[in-house]
């Protein structure tokens, strides 16, 4: 299983400096992030994109082409892109470009998005919302197997016969769907034969877990082979020395995040009750010391099965030397306790297989 992070690049939304410095300053610490996350072995950063005075990364694949010049093995993926209010050449164009600047690291994870800003901002009807992501999902797929197109749709000028450049290094692109939780867009990915990345900020993650499994339903109907499959969790959690000091330096900058967005969105507002007990066993956030949290992973993959695991650290306001501090730990200490893990149980399952095999 691969092990990564993902943040959208959280800012004051109202600095006592100018925003300009704010976000200067933030993007630095975002890269000093991603290359530390390179340095002490993690799988997997992925940057999202919002539209808003809260967070810095509008951008994804700028901020991230920026970070592969400082790192050597991580993956680079959006987390998400906003397909519905974007465009696919360009959104393939600037991905592939990705890709040829970090030999060959880059990802999309496509997605609908959790905030409908972009829509007005790039002209877009939010009562098209659903038919502008399949349409152009459906192009996407068609940029990345074909190097010239030719595709039509109902809320996009044709494309006929236009070769698209540059190619990425990767053979395909790798292409995720991130999903929020809808059954019909999980049974969309796997007739489709796309990875799925499952956010989960919320509830008891084991309700989520039958998802997977129309999923991968779909994808038999659809004749795919269970072994062309991907899945990702994406939670949020924080990695401290101790698991009181996670608790305490985390829950301020996530409860504020969480009350901000409750507030726009009509949801109560979230207490340290709630937070402690969402930290328990079958809550959905990661937080604690290493062992705690590598436990929680491991518990979690045998729920769900998933290919990768991202974690939302850098999360509203929180203190960059915590943050890094944290990284540190979840390269160090929580990578290697899930690896030894997952490395055990795979050899034991083939033994046990191979035992059956040999069997009259």
């Amino acid at each position: 299983m691969e092990l990564g992070l993902y943040t959208f690049a959280d800012v004051n939304p109202n600095p006592s400096r100018s925003k300009g410095e704010e976000g200067a300053q933030r993007l630095k610490h975002l890269l000093e992030e991603i290359e530390l996350a390179d340095q002490v072995g993690l799988d997997v950063f992925g940057l999202g994109e919002h539209h808003r005075p809260d967070y810095a990364a509008s951008a994804p694949a700028v901020a991230l082409a920026a970070a592969a010049v400082k790192t050597k093995n991580i993956r680079l993926t959006s987390a998400v892109t906003v397909l519905s209010s974007d465009d696919p050449v360009r959104v393939f164009q600037q991905f592939a470009t990705l890709d040829l600047l970090s030999g060959g690291r880059a990802e999309i994870m496509a997605g609908r998005g959790s905030f409908i800003e972009s829509f007005p901002l790039f002209g877009y009807n939010l009562e098209d919302y659903d038919q502008l992501f399949e349409e152009k999902l459906d192009l996407l797929m068609a940029l990345r197997d074909q190097e010239t197109v030719t595709w039509s749709g109902e809320l996009r000028a044709p494309i006929n016969g236009r070769g698209v450049y540059p190619r990425p290094l990767q053979d395909p692109l790798p292409l995720w769907v991130a999903v929020g939780g809808t059954p019909q867009s999980v049974a969309r990915a796997g007739a489709m034969g796309l990875p799925v990345a499952l956010a989960i900020i919320g509830g008891e993650p084991r309700r989520f877990a039958p998802l997977f499994d129309l999923y991968r339903e779909a994808a038999g109907r659809a004749g795919l082979e269970a072994s062309t499959l991907k899945t990702s969790i994406n939670v949020h959690g924080f990695i401290a020395d101790t698991t009181d000091a996670a608790a305490d330096q985390f829950y301020g900058p996530q409860a504020e995040v969480m009350n901000r967005i409750g507030r726009e969105r009509g949801w109560g507002p979230t207490n340290r009750a709630h937070f402690d007990m969402s930290r328990g066993p079958n809550g959905a956030l990661f937080v604690g010391e290493p062992e705690l949290v590598a436990e929680k992973i491991i518990a979690h993959h045998r729920l769900f099965k998933n290919d990768r695991f991202l974690l939302q650290m850098a999360i509203g306001l929180m203190p960059h030397d915590q943050v890094m501090r944290g990284i540190e730990l979840y390269g160090t200490k929580v990578a290697p306790i899930v690896r030894k893990a997952l490395t055990e149980t795979s050899e034991e399952a083939k033994a046990t297989a191979g035992s059956w095999s040999m069997m009259p």
